[in-house]
């Protein structure tokens, strides 16, 4: 849900007391579409102008920053650093917040530079204002092409959005609004003649009066009778009054954990159907809100990223491979060019310089018989005897090298299936994060594509954990390192599961000394099945054993072992183990 006008409201409204007077310490602008503004008294105010997600609202942490701040974040604070916000203002009903400050610049003169956000969905800006009104300068330029009638350019006077031709809703009377809903079609639903005759109504209010008149968000206006109008009219002047002069109450809205929504008032039409958390302030309901969506957002951009890497990475080793295993083959023929060189050196007598080719007795060929041997014409019989030798020796020598590139590049293509597979269950920001710096350490992101945004933490996310249905801990890696980190830390006698010959997860289930039940055996080699890349098969096996038997060779890839001494179960996987568990 995008912020509506109303919510818009009460974020200034709340804002304003908090934020007037104070002093601006620093700008931040930690990503495109962000700008955080520091305020003396440990103030942090966001300007947020995403296309789907434009807000204001007090900050409870910090932001990544990038290492060379953008310029519409140096422009920001060579004009703004060291002002006072003097005003926090909304236009009406607009979805627009107007940030006045009084600023000095480098020769002390006092003046004016106003910013403005402009949190319209889709069209969300971000312009500042010199003291004439005239734009300094925005962080998404509008040309006269894109808008003919209101481009935002630098120089040019700032003229805000078109009004809109309907009526804001506080400011309707009872005979405007009878008027207006006697001409109405009466096919129309209630909510679609509210947002269809009033500004700043957002669709989630305007199902709500319906609601909270007829009891349904989608009734018709011919269901209509006298009760239910007036009930519409009380409920719209209670939500009038409200906007007028509070006091707003932030809701917000979950369902199975995930929030959906968001209201400044009470919000009944949901009922059962959602959990409905009241918040202390706006600000506090916005980081609730749009914290795990953005956190989500920038696993999704992160994983992206490294999907393209190692994807790229992989099909050039599938490459190398090909080509490797093409040269083995031909390497494997290198005793016909020894052959050749001794049926030359046998039939030097035979050959004369000039010669295309010697055809002789093939005295390799237990059945005898001729064979035709290739000559150079430009090289004496000696020098092509010898060339063949060289091509023999070569051979030999490559098929040495080749025999231990192919399995290292076997390897190593296997290696990068896992983190492809790990990619495939990331879920926080923290796990593409060990990931990436898995990827580094092992070798396959170099230059610009290693390059962190951010000084990387040391610490990595904490493994999935589950229970048995007897109490018993099963522990699984979100990758190859914790995988490693799992296994080396485990005791002997805990057990080890993981799928036979699939990328997957490495699960331990934790003994804590007991013997672990058949049920725990094949609760936690479900686990370790659902986990992995055979998520969606049928039956799959997994092979299990205490840790004791569970090796890591040296010098080999994160997440690789080798083990002895185990069983093997088949499974269905499920996703209802790991949520039962």
């Amino acid at each position: 849900m995008a912020l509506d006008a109303v919510f818009l409201r009460a974020v200034t409204e709340e804002l304003r007391p908090r934020v007037t007077g104070a002093r601006v310490d620093k700008v931040f602008q930690p990503s495109r579409d962000r700008v955080v503004l520091f305020l003396r008294g440990g103030l942090r105010l966001l300007l947020c102008a995403a296309a789907d997600a434009p807000r204001v609202q007090l900050i409870a942490g910090s932001m990544d920053n990038p290492a060379v701040p953008p310029m519409f974040c140096m422009l920001l604070r060579k004009h703004l650093s060291g002002g006072r916000l003097a005003s926090l203002e909304q236009p009406s009903l607009e979805r627009l917040v107007r940030l006045d400050f009084d600023t000095t610049d480098e020769l002390g003169r006092a003046g004016r530079r106003t910013l403005i956000l402009e949190a319209i969905p889709r069209r969300a800006n971000l312009v500042l204002l010199d003291a004439d009104g005239r734009i300094v300068d925005s962080l998404r330029r509008v040309d006269a092409e894109q808008a003919p009638d209101r481009p935002v350019l630098p120089g040019l006077f700032y003229h805000e959005p078109a009004p809109q031709d309907r009526l804001p809703f506080p400011d309707e009377t009872e005979s405007g609004f009878h008027t207006r809903l006697s001409a109405a079609d009466p096919e129309w639903s209630v909510d679609r003649f509210l947002l269809r005759q009033y500004f700043g109504l957002s669709p989630l209010l305007a199902r709500e009066l319906s609601f909270r008149a007829c009891g349904e968000p989608d009734a018709r206006l011919q269901s209509l009778d006298g009760g239910a109008v007036r009930r519409l009219w009380d409920a719209l002047t209670r939500l009038s009054a409200i906007v007028r002069d509070g006091p707003f109450t932030p809701y917000l809205f979950a369902r199975a954990g995930q929030p959906f929504d968001f209201a400044c008032v009470p919000v009944v039409q949901y009922g059962l159907s959602a959990d409905a958390v009241r918040y202390p302030d706006c600000s506090a309901l916005l980081d609730a809100f749009y914290e795990d969506r953005d956190r989500r957002e920038r696993a999704r951009i992160r994983g992206a990223e490294l999907l393209r890497a190692v994807t790229t990475a992989r099909d050039r080793l599938r490459r190398k491979l090909r080509a490797q295993e093409q040269d083995y083959a031909e390497a494997q023929k290198r005793d016909r060019w020894r052959e050749y060189g001794d049926f030359i050196m046998s039939n030097l007598y035979r050959v004369e310089r000039g010669q295309a080719s010697l055809t002789c007795e093939n005295f390799y060929d237990p059945d005898g018989g001729d064979v035709t041997v290739p000559l150079d014409p430009l090289l004496t019989p000696q020098q092509n005897a010898a060339k063949y030798y060289r091509r023999y020796a070569r051979a030999r020598n490559a098929e040495q090298a080749l025999s231990g590139q192919i399995d290292i590049a076997r390897r190593d293509i296997d290696y990068l299936e896992s983190v492809l597979e790990e990619l495939s269950r990331g879920e926080t920001e923290q796990d593409f994060l060990d990931i990436r710096r898995e990827l580094r350490e092992s070798g396959f992101l170099r230059g610009n594509a290693a390059k962190p945004h951010k000084k990387e933490p040391k610490t990595s996310g904490r493994p999935r954990e589950y229970r048995t249905a007897s109490g018993l801990r099963i522990l699984v890696g979100r990758n190859n390192r914790q995988n490693d980190a799992l296994t080396k830390s485990a005791d002997r006698a805990d057990w080890w599961f993981h799928t036979q010959k699939i990328h997957g997860s490495h699960v331990i289930l934790c003994t804590e000394g007991r013997t672990p039940s058949d049920s725990d055996i094949t609760e936690a080699a479900s686990v370790a099945a659902w986990w992995s890349q055979a998520r969606d098969s049928h039956k799959v096996p997994v092979d299990y054993t205490p840790v004791r038997y569970v090796k890591k060779p040296a010098g080999a890839r994160p997440g690789m072992v080798v083990y002895t001494t185990y069983r093997t179960t088949y499974v269905k996987p499920s996703i209802d183990t790991p949520e039962k568990l």
